[in-house]
């Protein structure tokens, strides 16, 4: 496995760097923000998305963290081998291989959406590595998810045009009046047929075997749980169900709906502040 470096991120190039993690299955892109001296921060992008979808949320964050992106395999700039599988196991093992060629010892780990599975899955992998979890309208299992209301992509028409990523995104969102930024459209474009329905794939089997609360409630981990009331792919009253971790803090946000970080960042970054400065 090697590092090399890429073209820097835009957010703040005086204390930005992406870099390319080459692991045995595959290149991983990673962005770095914030002060290399800082606690480490690792957010992880949900399916069909990239990291570019928390970048409303680094600069909120990078006063009192390093924090960390990756674009999960077949997501974003990171590799999209077709002749693999994409499950949440092994997007966790990724992950914690490129954190461990960056030098991360611990992190408090946050996860939107299917990203909750991967850091939740990364917790069990390497519990050494992650002291923390933050999952954002993250289902707690299969029971929880709402009957699709997004109009699906075939594979005839792949790669997709803006309109039909816009149709299969729309649950995605709640607030009225909020547009998907072109960039995060564009990123859809970057993935395979195959990497996007595996992905999903990959999540679906990791619920089915396990509740996500359930797995929590054995590792002991400081946990906060953030989810839109709003939500139109999860119920959000499942959120309660996380409260069987113990110690675990729930919040719902009003007027927000699947993905808080990009309707609400100032909101969103709040509590996941405070909830990180709790863990010293």
């Amino acid at each position: 496995m090697t590092l090399s470096d890429s073209d820097p991120h835009t957010i703040d190039p005086a204390r930005s760097t992406a870099l390319s993690v080459t692991l045995d299955d595959g290149d991983l892109h990673v962005y770095l923000d914030g002060p290399s001296d800082a606690p480490a921060l690792l957010l992880i992008h949900g399916s069909a998305s990239s990291a570019r979808s928390w970048d409303p949320m680094v600069p909120l964050l990078t006063g009192s963290h390093r924090v960390i992106r990756i674009d999960l395999l077949g997501h974003g700039r990171s590799a999209k081998p077709d002749d693999l599988g994409y499950t949440t196991p092994d997007q966790a093992r990724r992950v914690g291989e490129a954190l461990d060629r960056l030098g991360v010892r611990q992190a408090v780990v946050a996860g939107h959406s299917s990203g909750g599975a991967v850091a939740t899955a990364l917790a069990e992998l390497r519990p050494g590595l992650v002291t923390a979890l933050v999952l954002v309208n993250t289902g707690p299992g299969l029971d929880a998810y709402l009957a699709p209301q997004s109009a699906a992509i075939a594979p005839d028409r792949w790669p997709p045009d803006d309109e039909q990523i816009r149709g299969f995104a729309s649950s995605g969102f709640s607030r009225p009046g909020y547009e998907v930024p072109q960039e995060l459209l564009d990123e859809v474009r970057l993935m395979t047929f195959h990497t996007l329905t595996a992905t999903m794939m990959g999540t679906t089997e990791y619920l089915k075997q396990r509740p996500i609360p359930d797995r929590l409630a054995t590792l002991g981990k400081p946990l906060l749980v953030i989810f839109g009331e709003d939500d139109r792919r999860w119920r959000s009253s499942s959120a309660a169900d996380y409260r069987k971790v113990a110690g675990a803090a729930v919040e719902l946000l009003p007027g927000l709906g699947h993905s808080p970080i990009l309707e609400d960042p100032p909101r969103t970054a709040a509590l996941l502040l405070a909830f990180t400065a709790r863990q010293g």
